[in-house]
């Protein structure tokens, strides 16, 4: 899953992106509230940590046009506003939590696991398309017929849990690139290719059905 962090305390925000790295979660940071608007009108994320005193744009302004073009991504507010009117105005303008400053990182990547898990579509942490159950806790793929399973890590991971979750929907090579790779990759254009192929080796070592092309 991809996380944008807005935020322009640039120290804060590289260690909030490192910790959440650790938890196999794909980070973009934007360092400035114009970039950071920019980027989540014009990239895909599932969440966004969004600081409220921004430089250019300020995080309440970007919440509100970020709703206002009927994103759904879930926002996490992270700011040193504590005052109880600014908490219910972010809450009342479309965030889905709001945490102050000082915080504790466990505190905020347990917030975002929740708030991620939300849209998965089992009881189980995992996300289920034909004979496919992705564990996204555990990275462990199975196949429900033969009780087969394999470890799915680092890019294939994120391509893989993207594919599942917009199963039977046409998705661009260029969405899927940004919602992998990142808004600023490298990657070379035949990558999508290369990856999907080591996906389709592990469906064929666990036995299962489901294919996985390009569109």
């Amino acid at each position: 899953m991809r996380i944008l962090i807005i935020e322009d305390e640039l120290k804060l925000a590289e260690a909030i992106s490192f910790r959440l790295k650790k938890e196999k979660y794909s980070v973009d940071i934007s360092n400035n509230g114009e970039d950071g608007l920019d980027n989540a009108l014009t990239n895909t994320y599932d969440l966004i940590i969004l600081d409220v005193m921004l430089p250019k744009i300020n995080g309440f302004e970007i919440l509100k046009q970020i709703r206002q073009k009927s994103i759904d991504t879930k926002i996490i507010i992270l700011t040193a506003k504590s005052m109880l009117e600014d908490k219910i105005y972010g809450l009342e303008n479309g965030a889905n939590d709001y945490i102050t400053k000082p915080f504790h990182m466990d505190e905020l990547v347990a917030r975002v696991n929740v708030q991620l898990r939300i849209d998965i579509k089992s009881k189980n942490n995992c996300i289920e398309v034909g004979d496919l159950s992705l564990n996204v806790g555990t990275c462990n793929l199975l196949c429900t017929k033969t009780e087969e399973s394999i470890e799915v890590i680092g890019k294939e991971y994120l391509l893989l849990e993207y594919l599942m979750k917009n199963y039977n929907r046409i998705v661009p090579r260029e969405q899927i690139y940004n919602k992998v790779w990142g808004f600023d990759n490298e990657a070379e254009s035949n990558n999508l290719e290369a990856y999907l192929s080591f996906i389709r080796k592990k469906l064929r070592i666990i036995g299962s059905r489901n294919k996985y092309k390009s569109s």
